[in-house]
């Protein structure tokens, strides 16, 4: 199994408001990558609810480049791929939305336009609820939740076992 497992944190409810991305590389069924960084939001902003989620604030990202300075990074590792998400419309829709804001093109990524989803697909096996926190509990996966990184993983690591 080839793919590439991607998770991302948003500082408000606007999709575009990317603070943060997790995205890891399986090649043939080994994780041969992680990648993670912090990304500066549009203007900053951030959401108390957002915070209170995953716990970055404004002050971890003032520094940090904005999503088209770390592009270069995230499409070497999109480029191309098979993307699976756990909750592939929430995902998708930010990177798409992200790129948008910063006049870059969805297309140039070369992925398909709906990504596999391992929510959907323990759904389908009957997990009630089906959310990435229950999934990983019952499949003894280590997860630290809402950290774009440790969400990836695990995402990869359930996709794995299906």
């Amino acid at each position: 199994m080839t793919f590439t497992a991607i998770d991302f944190e948003t500082a408000t409810g606007h999709p575009e408001s990317a603070c943060a991305v997790g995205i890891v590389t399986v090649d043939n069924g080994i994780i041969t990558d992680k990648y993670y960084t912090l990304i500066q939001p549009p203007f900053n902003d951030y959401w108390y609810h957002n915070i209170k989620v995953h716990g970055i604030s404004p002050a971890d990202t003032s520094n940090e480049k904005t999503f088209d300075g770390h592009f270069p990074e995230i499409r070497k590792r999109l480029f191309g791929r098979t993307i699976v998400a756990h909750n592939e419309s929430f995902d998708r829709n930010v990177l798409m939305r992200t790129m948008k804001h910063y006049g870059l093109y969805y297309d140039e990524l070369e992925i398909a336009d709906r990504w596999e989803c391992t929510c959907r697909i323990y759904r389908a096996k009957g997990y009630k609820p089906a959310n990435l926190k229950y999934c990983s509990e019952r499949n003894n996966i280590s997860l630290n939740h809402h950290e774009a990184l440790s969400d990836a993983v695990a995402c990869a690591q359930l996709y794995l076992l299906k």
